[in-house]
């Protein structure tokens, strides 16, 4: 069960970074365009909203599985850069690019204009996105690395 969990929460990552980058681009061309907020521009950014939770949640359950909380509250967790990464920093960089998330989702249903709403999508998504890039286990990281895709050598 672990496992197939670990895998989806890697398959979610694309996802994520899929949904993030549309979400970037076409705020981006509403900016820059002054076109009107229209309900694609919010399904989108809605999605991944959607996705970073079913992430989170995801991440959560395999957090406590793989006893992470348990070596934050032991007092190990900056013992190595292995437990430091996924203990603290891939949790909490995490969580916060969530944030981030929700509030410029959030940002969205108000009634404000149309060309606010796009930059407040566009720089809340950019900077979750960002983290995001910053904080996800990428083949090649010293110590914490893992592949691309379930399956793959990283």
């Amino acid at each position: 069960m672990q496992k197939g969990l670990l895998d989806l929460h890697n398959v979610m990552r694309w996802l994520i970074l899929l949904f993030a980058l549309l979400a970037i681009i076409k705020s981006l061309s509403g900016m820059s365009g002054k076109k009107p907020f229209g309900k694609g521009d919010k399904r989108i950014a809605l999605f991944l909203m959607i996705c970073c939770d079913i992430q989170l949640l995801l991440g959560l359950v395999l957090y406590y599985l793989n006893g992470w909380w348990s070596v934050l509250i032991g007092g190990t967790s900056m013992a190595s850069k292995y437990n430091r990464f996924f203990s603290v920093e891939h949790a909490v960089g995490m969580i916060v690019a969530i944030v981030l998330v929700h509030i410029g989702y959030s940002l969205t249903k108000k009634d404000i204009p149309d060309n606010t709403k796009f930059k407040h999508l566009f720089w809340y998504t950019l900077i979750a996105m960002l983290i995001i890039l910053a904080t996800i286990p990428w083949p090649g990281r010293e110590v914490v690395g893992r592949p691309f895709f379930p399956g793959m050598s990283a």
